[in-house]
């Protein structure tokens, strides 16, 4: 199974079964992750260095104006995709086999966690997995110790208030709050 066959499988939303063909992949893939972002952890890149190593590690090029304070952490990195002008802070874990879509403009607040996947609830069959994209729309913000869930669509221009954990989607424009994250108000 190639990459782009593997990132086919998750945009169909296929699961994935323990010791399977994708399963193997997943663990050279999080194999790889784990090199790459060791070296963007383990010293200081000028910006330029840094985008060369997230283009390793998401294997596609990466908008020259993307803007991360590492460390940064993932257990993949080939399904991540960010648009212009967005900011990552420290801390930030990006589980992103199902697929990850950061428009322009964003965000992300320090130690934010983006979780694509989810496992099969039958303990006989826990090892097997289904993914869901996340999909944060231009001018997104979101705070601090945030948990985004598998499935959720942030809206554009949204507010993710800090230690929030989003399982449903957000509507444009609105801030959300709390364990689970609920309207707060519209802006």
């Amino acid at each position: 199974m190639t990459i782009e066959q593997f990132r086919q499988h998750m945009a169909d939303r296929l699961p994935v079964e323990n010791g399977s063909e994708a399963h193997l992949l997943m663990h050279s893939m999080s194999q790889e992750a784990l090199r790459i972002t060791a070296e963007i952890n383990g010293k200081y890149h000028e910006p330029a260095e840094l985008r060369g190593l997230l283009e390793q590690l998401w294997g596609h090029e990466v908008p020259e104006t993307l803007g991360m304070f590492p460390p940064f952490h993932t257990d993949c990195g080939k399904n991540t995709w960010v648009g212009e002008r967005t900011f990552i802070n420290m801390g930030c874990k990006f589980q992103d086999q199902g697929g990850i879509f950061i428009g322009a403009d964003c965000l992300i607040g320090h130690n934010a966690t983006l979780c694509t996947i989810n496992h099969n609830p039958d303990p006989e069959h826990r090892g097997d997995m289904t993914f869901a994209p996340i999909r944060i729309e231009d001018k997104v913000w979101l705070g601090a110790n945030v948990t985004i869930l598998q499935g959720v669509t942030i809206g554009e221009g949204a507010i993710v208030a800090a230690g929030a954990v989003v399982t449903k989607d957000v509507k444009p424009r609105t801030v959300v709050g709390g364990v689970p994250a609920k309207f707060i108000k519209g802006i």
